[in-house]
Protein backbone atom coordinates (compact mmCIF):
# COMPACT_ATOMS: atom_id res chain seq x y z
CA UNK A 1 0.00 0.00 0.00
CA UNK A 2 1.68 3.38 -0.68
CA UNK A 3 1.02 6.47 0.88
CA UNK A 4 1.37 10.66 0.03
CA UNK A 5 3.15 12.04 2.51
CA UNK A 6 2.01 16.03 3.08
CA UNK A 7 5.70 16.22 4.28
CA UNK A 8 5.09 20.06 4.78
CA UNK A 9 2.09 19.74 7.07
CA UNK A 10 3.53 16.81 9.12
CA UNK A 11 6.36 18.79 10.77
CA UNK A 12 6.52 20.36 13.62
CA UNK A 13 9.72 22.60 15.09
CA UNK A 14 12.68 21.18 16.24
CA UNK A 15 11.07 21.65 19.38
CA UNK A 16 8.30 19.81 19.06
CA UNK A 17 10.13 16.96 17.02
CA UNK A 18 12.43 16.59 20.17
CA UNK A 19 10.06 16.83 22.90
CA UNK A 20 8.17 13.57 21.85
CA UNK A 21 11.13 11.80 21.21
CA UNK A 22 12.07 12.59 24.88
CA UNK A 23 8.20 10.82 25.69
CA UNK A 24 9.31 8.11 23.05
CA UNK A 25 12.63 7.73 25.11
CA UNK A 26 10.82 7.96 28.82
CA UNK A 27 8.30 5.22 27.55
CA UNK A 28 11.03 2.76 26.23
CA UNK A 29 12.42 3.40 29.76
CA UNK A 30 9.31 1.50 31.10
CA UNK A 31 10.61 -1.73 29.73
CA UNK A 32 13.94 -1.82 30.91
CA UNK A 33 15.09 -5.23 32.33
CA UNK A 34 11.96 -6.87 31.27
CA UNK A 35 12.22 -7.00 27.54
CA UNK A 36 15.41 -8.90 27.18
CA UNK A 37 16.42 -10.11 24.80
CA UNK A 38 14.60 -7.26 22.63
CA UNK A 39 15.58 -3.64 23.25
CA UNK A 40 13.30 -1.72 25.07
CA UNK A 41 11.78 0.66 22.74
CA UNK A 42 8.95 3.59 22.93
CA UNK A 43 6.86 4.71 20.39
CA UNK A 44 4.17 7.81 19.67
CA UNK A 45 1.99 8.35 16.95
CA UNK A 46 0.81 11.93 16.61
CA UNK A 47 0.26 14.89 14.59
CA UNK A 48 1.58 18.85 14.72
CA UNK A 49 -0.60 21.38 15.85
CA UNK A 50 -0.16 24.83 16.33
CA UNK A 51 -0.79 24.74 19.88
CA UNK A 52 1.59 21.86 19.61
CA UNK A 53 1.90 17.87 19.29
CA UNK A 54 -1.65 16.21 19.46
CA UNK A 55 -0.87 12.77 21.06
CA UNK A 56 -3.31 9.60 19.39
CA UNK A 57 -1.34 6.57 20.82
CA UNK A 58 1.53 5.98 22.34
CA UNK A 59 3.63 2.26 23.32
CA UNK A 60 6.35 0.54 24.69
CA UNK A 61 7.69 -2.82 23.89
CA UNK A 62 6.04 -5.39 26.29
CA UNK A 63 7.71 -7.91 28.76
CA UNK A 64 9.60 -10.54 27.14
CA UNK A 65 9.89 -8.67 24.05
CA UNK A 66 6.41 -9.03 22.84
CA UNK A 67 4.29 -7.07 21.55
CA UNK A 68 6.74 -4.30 20.07
CA UNK A 69 6.37 -0.40 20.45
CA UNK A 70 4.93 0.45 17.58
CA UNK A 71 2.22 -2.14 17.26
CA UNK A 72 1.30 -1.11 20.65
CA UNK A 73 1.01 2.86 19.66
CA UNK A 74 -0.76 1.52 16.76
CA UNK A 75 -2.99 -0.80 18.21
CA UNK A 76 -3.65 2.77 21.22
CA UNK A 77 -4.05 5.53 17.86
CA UNK A 78 -6.31 3.35 16.28
CA UNK A 79 -8.02 4.48 12.54
CA UNK A 80 -6.54 8.26 13.81
CA UNK A 81 -2.77 6.97 12.67
CA UNK A 82 -3.84 7.44 9.25
CA UNK A 83 -1.77 10.08 7.91
CA UNK A 84 -0.07 10.88 10.98
CA UNK A 85 3.42 10.74 12.51
CA UNK A 86 5.13 8.01 14.44
CA UNK A 87 8.11 8.68 16.55
CA UNK A 88 9.91 5.55 17.40
CA UNK A 89 13.75 5.17 19.21
CA UNK A 90 15.14 3.03 17.23
CA UNK A 91 14.15 1.57 13.29
CA UNK A 92 11.02 -0.63 13.32
CA UNK A 93 12.34 -3.85 12.31
CA UNK A 94 11.75 -5.56 9.40
CA UNK A 95 11.85 -9.16 9.73
CA UNK A 96 9.71 -12.04 10.44
CA UNK A 97 9.76 -13.00 13.77
CA UNK A 98 6.84 -14.29 16.59
CA UNK A 99 5.33 -11.37 15.04
CA UNK A 100 5.05 -9.42 11.14
CA UNK A 101 7.14 -6.97 10.86
CA UNK A 102 6.39 -3.67 12.86
CA UNK A 103 7.75 -1.92 9.54
CA UNK A 104 4.57 -3.57 7.93
CA UNK A 105 2.19 -2.89 10.24
CA UNK A 106 3.53 0.52 9.67
CA UNK A 107 2.61 0.88 6.46
CA UNK A 108 -1.11 -0.88 6.49
CA UNK A 109 -1.78 1.95 9.32
CA UNK A 110 -1.30 4.51 6.66
CA UNK A 111 1.37 6.22 8.97
CA UNK A 112 2.40 8.94 6.24
CA UNK A 113 6.42 10.10 8.42
CA UNK A 114 8.24 8.23 10.70
CA UNK A 115 11.11 10.07 13.02
CA UNK A 116 13.42 7.63 14.34
CA UNK A 117 16.38 8.04 16.57
CA UNK A 118 18.84 5.79 15.55
CA UNK A 119 19.45 2.86 12.92
CA UNK A 120 18.88 -0.87 14.35
CA UNK A 121 22.35 -2.34 14.06
CA UNK A 122 20.86 -5.39 14.19
CA UNK A 123 21.96 -7.65 11.05
CA UNK A 124 18.12 -8.33 10.59
CA UNK A 125 17.18 -4.40 10.42
CA UNK A 126 20.51 -2.90 10.01
CA UNK A 127 18.41 0.18 7.52
CA UNK A 128 16.13 -2.24 5.85
CA UNK A 129 13.18 -1.39 8.40
CA UNK A 130 13.89 2.08 7.42
CA UNK A 131 14.06 1.28 3.29
CA UNK A 132 10.71 -0.67 3.35
CA UNK A 133 8.79 2.36 5.00
CA UNK A 134 10.52 4.66 2.00
CA UNK A 135 9.62 2.26 -0.57
CA UNK A 136 6.22 2.59 0.71
CA UNK A 137 6.20 6.71 0.31
CA UNK A 138 6.41 7.49 4.00
CA UNK A 139 9.20 9.69 4.74
CA UNK A 140 11.99 8.44 7.23
CA UNK A 141 13.87 11.07 8.99
CA UNK A 142 16.10 9.46 11.44
CA UNK A 143 18.69 10.96 13.94
CA UNK A 144 16.59 13.10 16.23
CA UNK A 145 17.80 13.08 20.26
CA UNK A 146 20.44 10.47 18.52
CA UNK A 147 22.46 10.26 21.56
CA UNK A 148 19.90 9.60 23.77
CA UNK A 149 18.56 6.93 22.09
CA UNK A 150 22.07 5.13 21.85
CA UNK A 151 22.33 4.81 25.88
CA UNK A 152 19.34 4.23 25.71
CA UNK A 153 19.19 1.28 23.61
CA UNK A 154 22.95 0.44 24.43
CA UNK A 155 22.84 -2.97 26.04
CA UNK A 156 20.75 -4.09 22.68
CA UNK A 157 23.68 -2.59 20.52
CA UNK A 158 26.67 -4.18 22.18
CA UNK A 159 25.06 -7.47 22.15
CA UNK A 160 24.03 -7.61 18.34
CA UNK A 161 27.21 -5.72 17.44
CA UNK A 162 29.82 -7.60 20.11
CA UNK A 163 27.87 -10.59 21.09
CA UNK A 164 27.88 -9.30 24.64
CA UNK A 165 25.30 -7.47 26.75
CA UNK A 166 26.10 -3.91 27.82
CA UNK A 167 27.81 -3.26 31.28
CA UNK A 168 26.80 -0.47 33.94
CA UNK A 169 29.07 -0.71 37.28
CA UNK A 170 28.48 0.31 40.07
CA UNK A 171 30.60 1.47 42.94
CA UNK A 172 30.33 2.89 46.10
CA UNK A 173 32.91 4.66 48.44
CA UNK A 174 33.27 6.39 51.47
CA UNK A 175 34.71 10.19 51.36
CA UNK A 176 38.67 9.48 51.56
CA UNK A 177 37.60 6.67 48.17
CA UNK A 178 37.23 3.32 50.09
CA UNK A 179 35.19 0.13 49.48
CA UNK A 180 35.77 -1.57 52.65
CA UNK A 181 38.04 -1.35 55.72
CA UNK A 182 39.84 -4.30 55.20
CA UNK A 183 39.50 -7.45 52.48
CA UNK A 184 36.59 -9.79 52.79
CA UNK A 185 34.49 -8.01 55.20
CA UNK A 186 31.19 -5.55 54.19
CA UNK A 187 31.13 -2.20 54.93
CA UNK A 188 27.47 -0.29 54.44
CA UNK A 189 28.11 2.91 52.63
CA UNK A 190 25.01 4.74 51.02
CA UNK A 191 22.73 6.14 52.77
CA UNK A 192 18.94 5.32 52.12
CA UNK A 193 18.20 7.72 49.76
CA UNK A 194 20.94 6.46 47.42
CA UNK A 195 20.48 2.40 48.67
CA UNK A 196 16.60 2.83 47.58
CA UNK A 197 17.88 4.58 43.32
CA UNK A 198 20.40 1.29 43.46
CA UNK A 199 17.56 -0.36 43.85
CA UNK A 200 15.62 1.40 41.03
CA UNK A 201 18.86 0.98 39.12
CA UNK A 202 18.91 -3.15 39.91
CA UNK A 203 15.30 -3.22 38.13
CA UNK A 204 16.17 -1.88 35.07
CA UNK A 205 18.94 -4.55 34.64
CA UNK A 206 18.64 -7.94 33.09
CA UNK A 207 21.34 -9.33 35.00
CA UNK A 208 23.15 -8.11 38.64
CA UNK A 209 26.69 -9.43 38.20
CA UNK A 210 29.25 -9.87 41.25
CA UNK A 211 32.33 -12.15 42.05
CA UNK A 212 32.53 -14.85 44.44
CA UNK A 213 34.60 -12.52 46.85
CA UNK A 214 31.36 -10.05 47.41
CA UNK A 215 28.95 -13.61 48.09
CA UNK A 216 31.82 -14.99 50.31
CA UNK A 217 31.89 -11.35 52.69
CA UNK A 218 28.72 -9.59 51.81
CA UNK A 219 26.22 -13.11 51.88
CA UNK A 220 23.86 -10.60 49.36
CA UNK A 221 20.91 -11.31 48.11
CA UNK A 222 20.46 -8.84 45.25
CA UNK A 223 17.01 -8.33 44.36
CA UNK A 224 15.25 -5.26 44.31
CA UNK A 225 13.33 -4.42 47.52
CA UNK A 226 11.75 -1.87 46.61
CA UNK A 227 7.90 -1.58 47.44
CA UNK A 228 5.81 -3.07 44.27
CA UNK A 229 9.01 -3.98 42.50
CA UNK A 230 9.91 -7.29 43.75
CA UNK A 231 8.78 -9.17 40.86
CA UNK A 232 11.91 -7.08 38.71
CA UNK A 233 14.30 -8.46 40.56
CA UNK A 234 17.02 -9.24 37.25
CA UNK A 235 18.78 -12.59 36.82
CA UNK A 236 21.91 -12.97 39.68
CA UNK A 237 25.12 -13.50 38.40
CA UNK A 238 28.14 -14.64 40.17
CA UNK A 239 31.72 -15.41 38.91
CA UNK A 240 33.38 -18.33 40.31
CA UNK A 241 35.73 -19.53 38.84
CA UNK A 242 36.21 -22.26 41.09
CA UNK A 243 32.82 -23.01 42.30
CA UNK A 244 33.75 -21.90 45.90
CA UNK A 245 29.61 -20.99 46.28
CA UNK A 246 28.27 -21.50 49.52
CA UNK A 247 25.28 -23.86 49.42
CA UNK A 248 23.82 -22.18 52.46
CA UNK A 249 24.61 -18.49 50.96
CA UNK A 250 21.25 -16.75 50.57
CA UNK A 251 21.59 -16.73 46.67
CA UNK A 252 21.31 -20.58 46.89
CA UNK A 253 18.55 -20.72 49.11
CA UNK A 254 16.86 -18.44 47.22
CA UNK A 255 17.37 -19.70 43.28
CA UNK A 256 14.25 -20.90 42.95
CA UNK A 257 12.33 -18.04 44.00
CA UNK A 258 15.07 -15.54 41.70
CA UNK A 259 17.54 -17.43 39.05
CA UNK A 260 21.16 -17.84 40.31
CA UNK A 261 23.29 -18.22 37.15
CA UNK A 262 26.77 -19.12 38.27
CA UNK A 263 30.14 -18.62 35.83
CA UNK A 264 32.70 -21.03 36.31
CA UNK A 265 35.75 -22.05 34.88
CA UNK A 266 35.88 -25.03 32.46
CA UNK A 267 38.08 -27.09 34.79
CA UNK A 268 36.13 -26.15 37.99
CA UNK A 269 34.92 -29.68 39.54
CA UNK A 270 31.74 -31.23 38.43
CA UNK A 271 30.61 -32.49 41.67
CA UNK A 272 30.41 -29.25 42.88
CA UNK A 273 28.34 -28.02 39.55
CA UNK A 274 26.13 -30.88 40.49
CA UNK A 275 25.35 -29.57 44.36
CA UNK A 276 24.65 -26.49 43.02
CA UNK A 277 22.44 -27.72 40.00
CA UNK A 278 20.47 -29.60 42.54
CA UNK A 279 19.66 -26.37 44.57
CA UNK A 280 18.15 -24.96 41.27
CA UNK A 281 21.12 -23.04 40.08
CA UNK A 282 22.17 -22.97 36.33
CA UNK A 283 25.93 -23.26 35.75
CA UNK A 284 27.79 -21.85 32.68
CA UNK A 285 31.37 -22.63 31.96
CA UNK A 286 33.77 -20.42 30.17
CA UNK A 287 37.69 -20.87 29.97
CA UNK A 288 40.09 -19.07 32.11
CA UNK A 289 42.06 -16.13 30.99
CA UNK A 290 44.93 -16.51 34.02
CA UNK A 291 43.81 -16.97 37.21
CA UNK A 292 40.79 -15.60 36.85
CA UNK A 293 37.70 -16.78 34.07
CA UNK A 294 38.01 -14.47 30.58
CA UNK A 295 35.26 -11.88 31.43
CA UNK A 296 34.65 -11.46 27.54
CA UNK A 297 33.76 -14.63 27.47
CA UNK A 298 31.05 -14.54 30.25
CA UNK A 299 29.81 -11.97 29.07
CA UNK A 300 29.40 -13.28 25.79
CA UNK A 301 27.60 -16.53 27.24
CA UNK A 302 25.39 -13.90 28.82
CA UNK A 303 24.61 -12.54 25.33
CA UNK A 304 23.89 -15.79 24.07
CA UNK A 305 21.19 -16.51 26.64
CA UNK A 306 19.44 -13.04 25.55
CA UNK A 307 20.91 -10.65 28.40
CA UNK A 308 21.29 -7.13 27.19
CA UNK A 309 22.14 -5.20 30.61
CA UNK A 310 24.34 -6.29 33.12
CA UNK A 311 24.61 -4.07 36.17
CA UNK A 312 28.16 -5.07 38.03
CA UNK A 313 28.05 -4.77 41.91
CA UNK A 314 30.95 -7.12 42.29
CA UNK A 315 33.19 -4.33 44.06
CA UNK A 316 36.36 -2.82 43.77
CA UNK A 317 38.63 -5.86 41.71
CA UNK A 318 35.91 -6.69 39.53
CA UNK A 319 35.09 -3.13 38.57
CA UNK A 320 38.96 -3.12 37.55
CA UNK A 321 38.86 -6.04 36.18
CA UNK A 322 35.79 -5.48 33.68
CA UNK A 323 38.22 -1.71 32.82
CA UNK A 324 41.09 -3.40 32.10
CA UNK A 325 39.62 -5.41 29.25
CA UNK A 326 37.81 -2.76 28.27
CA UNK A 327 34.34 -4.08 29.01
CA UNK A 328 32.70 -1.19 31.08
CA UNK A 329 30.27 1.00 29.09
CA UNK A 330 28.95 2.95 32.16
CA UNK A 331 29.87 3.82 35.31
CA UNK A 332 28.47 4.92 38.98
CA UNK A 333 30.54 6.43 41.46
CA UNK A 334 28.64 6.73 44.68
CA UNK A 335 30.28 8.89 46.95
CA UNK A 336 29.43 8.97 51.07
CA UNK A 337 29.79 12.24 52.95
CA UNK A 338 31.40 10.05 55.61
CA UNK A 339 35.23 9.44 55.47
CA UNK A 340 36.39 5.59 56.76
CA UNK A 341 39.06 7.64 58.57
CA UNK A 342 41.90 4.80 58.52
CA UNK A 343 43.54 2.80 55.31
CA UNK A 344 41.33 0.34 53.71
CA UNK A 345 40.68 -1.22 50.20
CA UNK A 346 40.61 1.25 47.27
CA UNK A 347 36.80 1.34 45.68
CA UNK A 348 38.34 2.59 42.24
CA UNK A 349 41.21 0.18 40.97
CA UNK A 350 44.17 1.73 38.65
CA UNK A 351 42.47 0.77 35.58
CA UNK A 352 39.02 2.04 36.11
CA UNK A 353 40.75 5.02 37.47
CA UNK A 354 42.64 5.35 34.01
CA UNK A 355 39.74 5.03 31.81
CA UNK A 356 37.14 7.21 33.69
CA UNK A 357 40.00 9.82 33.62
CA UNK A 358 40.11 9.80 29.84
CA UNK A 359 37.77 12.01 28.03
CA UNK A 360 38.47 10.59 24.88
CA UNK A 361 37.16 7.25 26.21
CA UNK A 362 34.36 8.34 28.85
CA UNK A 363 31.62 11.16 29.19
CA UNK A 364 31.28 12.67 32.59
CA UNK A 365 27.66 13.27 33.35
CA UNK A 366 26.37 15.91 35.62
CA UNK A 367 26.56 14.51 39.02
CA UNK A 368 23.58 14.33 41.55
CA UNK A 369 23.44 14.54 45.18
CA UNK A 370 20.99 12.01 47.37
CA UNK A 371 20.76 12.72 50.99
CA UNK A 372 24.81 12.37 52.32
CA UNK A 373 25.67 10.33 48.86
CA UNK A 374 27.29 11.90 46.17
CA UNK A 375 26.67 10.00 42.47
CA UNK A 376 29.38 10.47 39.77
CA UNK A 377 28.07 8.90 36.29
CA UNK A 378 30.59 8.11 33.10
CA UNK A 379 29.20 6.56 29.92
CA UNK A 380 31.37 5.32 27.21
CA UNK A 381 32.08 8.15 24.39
CA UNK A 382 31.36 5.10 21.64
Amino acid sequence: MSVAAPAAALRASARDEAAVMDHALALGRRGLGLTWPNPAVGAVVWRPTPQGPLILGHGHTRPTGRPHAETEALKAAGEAARGAVMTVTLEPCSHHGRTPPCAEAIIAAGIARVVTAIEDPDPRVAGRGHAMLRAAGIEVEVGIRARLAFLAHLGHIRRVTEGRPGVFLKLARTADGFAAAEPGRQLMITGPIGSARVHMERAAADAIMVGIGTVLADDPRLTCRLPGLADASPIRVVLDGDLRMPLDSGLVRTARDVPVWVVAAEDAELSREAALRAHAVDVIRVPRKGERIDLGCALGALGERGITRVMSEGGPTLGDALAADGLVDEATLITHETPLGRPGVPAVGPNLAAALADRALFEALPAAVHGPDRFEHFVRTA
